[in-house]
C-alpha cells in the first residue's frame, strides 16, 4: 500500500501516475483546499503527527510512502523520516527541479537571515511572496517598515494572517493570471522576499520579473540537507514510476523502460565522465529526458584506452561506456541489449585544447558503429548514409553532453566531440524488425521520441488504457483525447488547453481496444489525434496499428488516391515511397486535400461503429500541425 502527502504540483502528478495502476492508495493533505479527482485513492486531511502517522501506517499497512509536499514542509519531512525509518518503511521524496542558484539574488539561510540581510541592505519597503505561515517569523521586520504579503485568497490564509497580528489592508492575494510585472508596478517595493520554491513554484518567473524591473530579490534557501536521508529522490513521474517498480515491483501491471536513444545518452555521458574524471566511480548517470525530468540510468562498464598520435605520443584518451537496455515489459527485441558509446576529442589542427566560453562553439560528430544500422532510401528524414539515430535521440545526446561539459566548467574545447554508437549484435537483431522494409541496413536504429518506453503490446497495457480512461472519467471532463503517444499528445494539447491531464489518454497501438472502452464506460466524447503512419492502417480497417503485425499496404494506398482523383502521375510515385510520412511532401494542392479527406473518412468509417457517441479524429504531420 502506498500513503502520498501531497496538497501540492507534485502530489497531483504522484497521485496520476498511481491511480493509473488501479489499487487503493492514500492521499494525505493538511487542508482540504486542492481539488484533486481520485479514483482509486481515498483522501485524507488533517496534520499527522509522529503517533498518528505511525498508527496509520500500521493499520493500512503501508509499504512506501512517497513526501511530495512543499519544501519547505519541513515539520512534516522530519516526522515522515522518523516514522519511515521506525517502522523500515521506504520513503522516496518527490522534489521540485530547481534551477541554478543566480548571483544577482541575495541567499539567506533562514527567515532571522533574510532579516539581518534587509535591513543591512537598507530595505524599508517590502513585498513578502513567502505565504501567510511565514508572517509570525516575519514580524520583527513588518513591525518596523513598510511590508506587503502577499497570501492565498482564501477565508483560512485571512484569518492566520489576522491572527498573527498583521494588518488586513496590507494584504495582497495571489491571481493566476496576474503578470508577476502589474504586481511589482502595482506595488514598487524595493525587495521582494520569496521561498525556493523550484519551477513548478514559479520562481524563475518572480526572480526574472523583479530583476527586470530593478527591484532586490532575496531568498530563503530550501534545506537541502534533510532531503538526504530519503531513500531516494525523484524529480518527476517517470522517476517516481521507475522508483516504485524498483521497492513494489508488483504494483503496476506493466513496468515502463527506456528506450534505446536514452541508452545511448547515459552511455555517451558516462564516456565523458570517464574522460573528464579519470578518478570518478561511475555506476549511474543523470539523463534529462526531452520533458525535461532528469532520471538515473545505471552503468554496467567503462573503459579507456589512449589515442596514439603519428608521431607516437599518447595525445588524448577514447572512452567507452556500455549501458544495458531495460525495455520493462515492452516485448521489444531490443530488449536486453548492450548500447555502447566511444567518445574522444579531436583538436583542431594547428591548435592546442583553447577553453571557449560560448556554446556555440560545441562540435560533435555523431558515428554509427556495428549494429547501429545505415539509412538507405528516402523518407525517414535523414541523410542517406548516415547512421540510423533518429533526431530526437541526436538532440537528447547533444544536449545533454553539452549540459554536463558546462556544469564542469568545460563548456566547449576548440576542436570536436566525436562520439561513436555501437550495439554488438545489432545486425542480427535489425532482422526481425522492419529496418530492412524501410531502408535501414546493417543495424538497429537509435529511437525514441520520449526517451521512455512504454508497453503497448499485451492484455495488461489494454488493462491500463482502461484504468486511465476510467481516472479520466473521474476528473469530470466531458472530453477525452486520446493519442498513440508523446508526441502527437504534443501536438494536440494546444488545443485543448482547458482540459485536464488527466483527459489525455495514450492508445499505443490500440486504437480499436481504446475507443471500445470509451464506449463501455460511456465517455460522452472523444478526440483522436492519429499520425499519417497509423492512419493509413487505420483507413484499411486495421484497429491495431503494430508494425509487428501490419505494415504499410501501397497498393491500398494507390486506390486511396485513385479515389481522390489524385492523377496518374502522383499514384505512381507512391511506389517508390519507403514510409506514410512522405505522402506529407508527395501530394500537394488540392489533391492533397482529397486525398487526407478521404483517408479521414475511411478511418471514421471503422471507428464509428466503436465509438457511437461524438467522435473528432485529426490527422497530424510530422512538424506537428493539425490537418
Amino acid at each position: 500500500m502506498i500513503l502520498i502527502f501531497g496538497g501540492t504540483t507534485e502530489g497531483r502528478t504522484a497521485a496520476r501516475v498511481i491511480d493509473e495502476a488501479g489499487k487503493l492508495f492514500y492521499y494525505s493533505t493538511k487542508g482540504n483546499e486542492q481539488e484533486i479527482n481520485l479514483q482509486h485513492g481515498e483522501r485524507i486531511t488533517g496534520a499527522l503527527d509522529t503517533g498518528q502517522m505511525e498508527a496509520f501506517c500500521h493499520e493500512k499497512g503501508i509499504r512506501l510512502i512517497i513526501d511530495a509536499s512543499h519544501p519547505f514542509a519541513q515539520r512534516l519531512h522530519e516526522t515522515i523520516i522518523e516514522v519511515s525509518g521506525k517502522l523500515q518503511i521506504i520513503a522516496i521524496r518527490y522534489e521540485r527541479i530547481y534551477p541554478a542558484r543566480l548571483k544577482d539574488v541575495f541567499w539567506c539561510k533562514d527567515y532571522e537571515d533574510a532579516i539581518t540581510r534587509l535591513e543591512a541592505e537598507s530595505i524599508s519597503k517590502l513585498l513578502a511572496l513567502t505565504g501567510v505561515q511565514s508572517i509570525s517569523k516575519l514580524k520583527s521586520y513588518w513591525t518596523q517598515h513598510s511590508c506587503w504579503f502577499r497570501i492565498l485568497n482564501r477565508e483560512s490564509s485571512r484569518q492566520l494572517a489576522i491572527y498573527q497580528g498583521f494588518p488586513p489592508d496590507r494584504l495582497c492575494y495571489y491571481q493566476p493570471e496576474e503578470d508577476e510585472h502589474s504586481l511589482l508596478r502595482q506595488y514598487r517595493p524595493q525587495a521582494i522576499l520569496l521561498k525556493e520554491s523550484g519551477e513548478s513554484g514559479g520562481f524563475t518567473e518572480k526572480v526574472n520579473a523583479a530583476l527586470e524591473e530593478n527591484i532586490k530579490v532575496f531568498a530563503i534557501q530550501r534545506d537541502e540537507e534533510i532531503m538526504k536521508n530519503f531513500v531516494e529522490i525523484v524529480l518527476g513521474e517517470y522517476g517516481l514510476q521507475f522508483a516504485i517498480q524498483k521497492y513494489l515491483p508488483e504494483f503496476f501491471p506493466l513496468r515502463i523502460g527506456i528506450s534505446s536513444g536514452t541508452c545511448a545518452t547515459a552511455a555517451t555521458l558516462a564516456a565523458a565522465k570517464a574522460l573528464f574524471e579519470p578518478f570518478a566511480e561511475i555506476k549511474k548517470v543523470t539523463v534529462q529526458l526531452p520533458n525535461k525530468e532528469p532520471i538515473t540510468v545505471y552503468v554496467k562498464e567503462v573503459t579507456k584506452k589512449p589515442i596514439i598520435e603519428p608521431d607516437g605520443s599518447d595525445q588524448m584518451f577514447e572512452t567507452t561506456a556500455t549501458v544495458i537496455k531495460d525495455a520493462g515489459d515492452d516485448p521489444d527485441v531490443t530488449n536486453g541489449i548492450a548500447i555502447k558509446a566511444s567518445l574522444s576529442f579531436v583538436r583542431n589542427e594547428g591548435k592546442g585544447a583553447e577553453l571557449r566560453s560560448s556554446p556555440e562553439d560545441f562540435k560533435l560528430v555523431l558515428r554509427g558503429g556495428e549494429g547501429v544500422g545505415i539509412i538507405t532510401l528516402p523518407g525517414l528524414g535523414m541523410e542517406l548514409g548516415t547512421p540510423a539515430i533518429n533526431p530526437a535521440p541526436r538532440k537528447m545526446l547533444e544536449d545533454n553532453l553539452k549540459h554536463y561539459l558546462t556544469q564542469i566548467g568545460l563548456s566547449v574545447f576548440d576542436g570536436t566531440f566525436v562520439v561513436t554508437i555501437s550495439v554488438p549484435g545489432g545486425e542480427e537483431i535489425a532482422k526481425r524488425t522492419f529496418n530492412p522494409r524501410i531502408g535501414v541496413e546493417g543495424g538497429i536504429s537509435i529511437i525514441g521520441t520520449s526517451g521512455i518506453v512504454r508497453p503497448f503490446s499485451s492484455e495488461a497495457f489494454v488493462n491500463a488504457i482502461r484504468k486511465e480512461m476510467e481516472v479520466a472519467k473521474a476528473s469530470g471532463t466531458t472530453c477525452v483525447v486520446i493519442n498513440s503517444g508523446a508526441k502527437s499528445e504534443r501536438a494536440i494539447r494546444s488545443q485543448y488547453l482547458e482540459l485536464p491531464a488527466q483527459a489525455f489518454v495514450h492508445y499505443g497501438n490500440f486504437i480499436g481496444e481504446t475507443l471500445k472502452i470509451a464506449a463501455e464506460i460511456d465517455i460522452p466524447e472523444i478526440t483522436m489525434g492519429v499520425m499519417i503512419g497509423k492512419a493509413v492502417k487505420l483507413a484499411e480497417g486495421h484497429l491495431d496499428t503494430h508494425s509487428k503485425k501490419v505494415v504499410m499496404n501501397k497498393e491500398f494506398l494507390k486506390e486511396v488516391a485513385n479515389k481522390a482523383f489524385c492523377c496518374q502521375e502522383t499514384i505512381n510515385k507512391i511506389d517508390h515511397i519507403t514510409l506514410a510520412r512522405e505522402l506529407w511532401t508527395l501530394l500537394g494542392g488540392e489533391e492533397r486535400s482529397r486525398f487526407f479527406t478521404l483517408l479521414l473518412n475511411l478511418c471514421r468509417e471503422h471507428c464509428t461503429p466503436l465509438f457511437p457517441n461524438k467522435l473528432n479524429i485529426l490527422l497530424i504531420d510530422e512538424e506537428g500541425k493539425i490537418y
